[in-house]
């Protein structure tokens, strides 16, 4: 099972990198305004893909990771397989509609391009950061597919400083660059639920 579990997860990443494709041609493409990329979120980056990819490849290919493996009987961990393909679907699904929704808004970065619009609906009516939604949804899933607790676990243990150091970043470029009409949307909305406003 677990060699099951290891493929859908790497599955989910190939899928997310196909979805992602064409969105980033299109944001080569626009010109920036303002960029704001730094060196700590350029750290921040390569913290994440190190919890989400490095880790995940260095246990699914090779055994030294194996001794911090959860200890779950085998229908505990199926059990935890199955749901956390469910969530890895859940991800995806939220990844793709995120940027569906942003289409030529979308930025893997701090940046303004020189067509950038205020994107209020679709997934965005109710949840400010989907992205960041589909992030924490993946690190849930990544610790109930790879079951241990070091690869399991790196893409929560990424995620969270990446979310609590760029989010209220993006946020004040955001109302620099809409003013009041952020100001309204961010009242309106929740930052990655929709009944967490904040």
């Amino acid at each position: 099972m677990q060699k099951l579990f290891k493929a859908i997860y790497f599955v989910g990443l190939l899928a997310e990198i196909i979805l992602r494709a064409p969105y980033d041609r299109q944001r080569r493409a626009i010109p920036k305004t303002d960029q704001r990329v730094t060196p700590a979120e350029q750290a921040l980056f390569a913290g994440l893909s190190a919890g989400m990819v490095g880790l995940p490849a260095c246990y699914s290919l090779s055994r030294q990771l194996q001794f911090a493996n959860y200890r779950w009987r085998p229908a505990t961990s199926a059990g935890a397989g199955a749901v956390g393909s469910m969530i890895l679907a859940a991800s995806i699904w939220l990844f793709w509609r995120a940027h569906r929704d942003l289409g030529t808004n979308w930025s893997p970065s701090l940046e303004i391009n020189a067509k950038q619009s205020l994107v209020t609906g679709g997934i965005y009516r109710s949840i400010r950061h989907p992205m960041y939604a589909s992030q924490l949804l993946w690190g849930l899933a990544q610790a109930l597919l790879l079951q241990n607790w070091i690869a399991g676990l790196a893409g929560l243990a990424s995620f969270l400083p990446l979310y609590l150091v760029r989010v209220p970043r993006e946020e004040r470029m955001m109302l620099e660059h809409f003013g009041d009409d952020y100001q309204a949307y961010m009242e309106q909305t929740g930052r990655i639920m929709p009944w967490l406003r904040g």
